[in-house]
């Protein structure tokens, strides 16, 4: 049930989204505009295909476009003007489709209104995509069916909704199984204080209702999800003195990560996987996560959740699987992974990459000159 707090905040999301903003670079943040690693050229050219109007009313804090997307079905929370929806209707085809849902009208008009522009582009005989405007907290009240979709992408949403265990919830009901919740959101690096949690334009500015970090991994496993894999994470920064003296000590990161929902199935072994080189955009190798990179054609040893995913999601065709100890055919190397290396703490990952990007120049941001933990 929500509570009237929550119907204040959301109130305040809808004004800030629908009025105060009108293009990407009114944001006084870049929580909302981080591209967190290079973008395939495939990708670059579907987005390429968008307009231009949609683009500008972009408001997004990564880009959550994933991998092996060819007739599939996939719903993106919180979809704003489209730009995402239309990049990943080119990328399904007309045998797959996209729906967008968004609480903001004004955003979903926008989206709406290029809907046969892009048709027309794509060269589509039908549209293969649908914008709703609902709440990514009640998709049944948007009349979104129990295991109806392939992927789930949200891009900096979630943390505009009071209540986190619900979208989960909601996204667990409406994926198939062998499904994938792929998203990007911010995280703190604490617990949030009251002073920032009740904070206007820090949650229009998406930090104000960010999850602490390790609460996503607690969520997800109370719902029912895989453990939370963690795929890229950078810092945020602040332009904006008066909202930094009100972080104070907290520390953010955009991140994203991905949750399988998996049937309920007997354990799985460790295996040996050969990549094959399928996934258009990704012949050469796959960057799955931040701790397995799969080339083609190169045996890689995984562990058992990694093994129960390959098998059980929409990649199972692009991979040779086999139980640890079978020897693979492969004519590439041999690549083993030792736990003592895996990384699930976005703002570790976070602070390896900014050390990697600035060594001859100190870090901006909330992070430049304090250590999060």
């Amino acid at each position: 049930v929500a509570t009237p707090r929550d119907a204040e905040i959301r109130k305040d999301v809808q004004t800030y989204y629908g009025q105060v903003l009108k293009k990407s670079a009114d944001l006084q943040t870049n929580a909302c505009v981080t591209a967190a690693r290079p973008v395939p050229q495939h990708i670059r050219e579907a987005l390429q295909n968008v307009h231009e109007e949609v683009s500008l009313r972009y408001y997004g804090c990564g880009l959550v476009i994933p991998e092996c997307l060819e007739n599939c079905w996939i719903l993106d929370l919180g979809s704003g003007s489209g730009r995402d929806c239309y990049a990943l209707s080119q990328l399904v085809g007309e045998k797959g489709h996209v729906t967008g849902i968004d609480m903001t009208e004004g955003q979903v008009e926008v989206a709406n209104k290029y809907i046969e522009y892009h048709m027309e582009k794509y060269g589509f005989q039908a549209p293969n995509v649908t914008f709703i405007h609902g709440y990514i907290e009640k998709l049944e009240e948007a009349g979104i069916k129990n295991e109806s979709y392939d992927i789930v992408i949200s891009n900096c949403v979630i943390n505009l909704v009071p209540d986190k265990q619900q979208v989960l919830q909601e996204v667990y009901r409406v994926l198939k199984h062998g499904g994938e919740l792929y998203f990007s959101d911010v995280y703190a690096s604490l617990e949030l204080p009251e002073e920032i949690r009740t904070h206007k334009v820090l949650w229009g500015e998406c930090l104000g209702g960010a999850l602490y970090w390790k609460d996503l991994f607690i969520l997800a496993k109370k719902i029912g999800f895989c453990p939370p894999r963690l795929v890229t994470a950078n810092f945020i920064t602040v332009q904006n003195k008066d909202l930094e003296n009100v972080i104070g000590d907290c520390c953010f990161v955009s991140a994203t990560f991905r949750l399988f929902k998996l049937p309920k199935t007997g354990p799985t072994k460790k295996c040996q996987v050969i990549y094959n080189g399928g996934i258009t955009g990704h012949e050469k190798e796959l960057i799955f996560d931040a701790n397995f990179t799969f080339k083609k054609d190169e045996a890689v040893e995984v562990d058992e959740e990694t093994a129960s995913i390959l098998k059980n999601s929409r990649f199972a065709q692009d991979f040779l699987i086999r139980p640890d100890g079978e020897k693979l055919p492969t004519c590439g190397g041999y690549t083993a992974l030792e736990v003592k290396d895996v990384v699930t703490d976005p703002f570790e990952l976070a602070g390896r990459s900014d050390s990697a990007e600035s060594r001859s120049s100190p870090a901006g941001g909330c992070c430049s000159t304090k250590k999060c933990s």
